[in-house]
């Protein structure tokens, strides 16, 4: 009886595994196809978005004449140099729901190519790579920071550690098309927030942040990289987009003033709270940058991405609970048949498709109290 148990437990373990590998990934996946087509909708129609578009502040309209949305069949640079339409100068600051898509990202060293969505909270990066919402979009002068897992949920930024000094990272917004060379890559404590800050406000950089190393959120890897201009699209002043809510609310918060970094996501896996509107808390305190470098930083404390510990989501203990009783269940009647009709084959026929259902969702709800960074 102890040896089976002992069996049983051990498959539950490696089932556990696999669902953090592939389980989660399939899940992402699925969220990427529907945000790549969202963001193909905007490329080809920015004029449609009016609700969402930049003030860029530019003395003069950038060319329009060039077709600049890149093929998202293949995981191809787009074209260098290449325009899209900027919004007229008039218009609000663009306004995001968390969890909207902001920019493409396309790594060909490490094969990324992937869709960027705005906040980094658990339930953001679930969706894949996210974007620091107090940070400038890509494209923009300043620092543009987006976080992604080294693991889980498609692991985007899996081998984030192979970048080397020159290689390439491709940014695509409503904007344009913006080229990036990595400059150096350095591992930090999690609470060095500065590596996000605004170091350089007359130069458009991008930083890459993920948990190390692999399976561990010990630490924090950082990729820093600069714009190649000759390589990008014209690039824009320095602007940060508002975070809201609900979508629908987008026009009655227009100029509802700028946000600053977000909390991480509630617990329960539905829409986090906007970006800033939770008090801070002493573990979010950012601490001063090292040197006296001129540094933009944000108005209020952040919360680190991968922050979340054992237990954090504490709303998910009662759905762990219901799937684990349920599961019990579907054993007790598969044994039952087994029993009565003396085949151990129908009673396991009987019970496999329920029993691998229910397990699937008591997976997903177990990975719902274990750290993002495992």
């Amino acid at each position: 009886m102890i040896g089976r148990g002992l069996i049983a437990a051990g498959l539950l373990l490696f089932g556990f595994v696999a669902y953090q590998l592939w389980g989660t990934g399939i899940e992402t996946a699925r969220a990427q196809r529907a945000l790549s087509t969202e963001f193909e909708q905007l490329l080809s129609s920015p004029e449609t978005l009016p609700e969402t578009s930049l003030d860029t502040s530019l003395d003069t309209p950038p060319d329009t004449s060039l077709d600049t949305s890149p093929d998202t069949s293949t995981n191809t640079p787009p074209e260098a140099g290449v325009q899209t339409p900027t919004p007229p100068m008039d218009r609000a600051p663009r306004q995001l729901a968390l969890g909207d898509p902001v920019a493409r990202i396309q790594i060909p060293r490490i094969e990324v190519d992937d869709i960027v969505v705005a906040g980094v909270g658990s339930a953001e990066l679930q969706l894949g790579p996210g974007h620091f919402p107090d940070t400038v979009p890509p494209g923009h002068l300043g620092n543009s920071a987006i976080a992604g897992h080294r693991t889980t949920y498609g692991q985007p930024f899996r081998n984030v550690d192979r970048l080397q000094p020159g290689d390439e990272i491709y940014a695509t917004t409503q904007e344009g098309s913006f080229t990036y060379r990595v400059t150096d890559t350095r591992i930090v404590s999690p609470s060095d927030y500065f590596v996000v800050f605004t170091t350089k406000p007359d130069e458009a950089q991008l930083t890459l942040v993920s948990c190390h190393p692999v399976w561990s959120t010990a630490q924090r890897i950082i990729v820093s990289a600069s714009l190649v201009p000759e390589e990008s699209s014209p690039t824009q002043d320095p602007l940060r987009y508002e975070v809201v809510e609900d979508p629908s609310d987008l026009r009655d918060s227009q100029g509802a003033g700028e946000p600053a970094f977000g909390e991480d996501s509630d617990p329960a896996g539905t829409r986090p709270d906007p970006v800033g509107s939770g008090p801070a808390t002493p573990e979010s305190t950012i601490p001063a940058p090292p040197s006296p470098i001129t540094t933009v930083a944000p108005a209020e404390p952040i919360t680190d991405a991968f922050a979340d510990g054992w237990f954090h989501d504490r709303d998910a203990i009662p759905q762990l609970a219901l799937w684990g009783a349920l599961l019990m269940v579907i054993s007790f009647i598969a044994h039952r048949v087994s029993v009565l009709l003396r085949r151990d084959l129908v009673g396991f026929a009987v019970g496999i498709a329920p029993f691998g259902m229910a397990l699937y969702f008591f997976f997903q709800n177990v990975h719902r109290l274990v750290p993002p960074g495992l």
